[in-house]
């Protein structure tokens, strides 16, 4: 049972470590490209935000329950554990923050590649897209950064 342990931990901490890092690297190119408001840069760097989400983050998404799950399951933890608890539900925060980003993304990378090709600049929608993009990414940050406290430190928190 320790191996399979084990290997779970280390298969729960490389996709928490690609689900982070993958959301703030592309939440990092996604503002700069914005920030640019260079029309070809927003184009493409959309375009590799919505590939990244698919190659790294939808996995990592995924594999974070499902790993975390079956290590409570192996070590008998049970899920009313009040740090797993608060980690479940910071969890269904990030993700109902990170469905409509996904959508955004993918609004964004086709509104730019269709200004691009049109020659035209970004319409109206544009900016009110990335303001929801921005105010959806702060709480799942925060809530990741909580997970990860709770993790580390496993605190009884009731």
């Amino acid at each position: 049972m320790a191996e399979y342990y084990l290997l779970l931990k280390l298969v729960h901490i490389i996709s928490s470590t690609l689900l982070f890092g993958t959301g703030l690297g592309t939440a990092f190119y996604m503002w700069r490209a914005d920030r640019s408001q260079n029309l070809n840069t927003i184009a493409i760097t959309s375009q590799n935000v919505v590939l990244a989400d698919w190659l790294f983050t939808t996995p990592a998404v995924i594999i974070q329950p499902v790993t975390g799950i079956w290590m409570l399951l192996l070590v008998g933890l049970p899920l009313t554990t009040s740090w797993v608890m608060a980690s479940l539900v910071l969890y269904v925060i990030t993700g109902l923050c990170w469905i409509p980003v996904v959508y955004i993304q993918i609004k964004v990378a086709k509104l730019a590649k269709a200004a691009l090709s049109e020659n035209q600049p970004l319409p109206a929608v544009y900016r009110k897209l990335m303001t929801y993009w921005y105010s959806l990414g702060w709480p799942a940050f925060i809530s990741v950064m909580a997970i990860f406290y709770l993790m580390v430190f496993k605190p009884i928190l009731w």
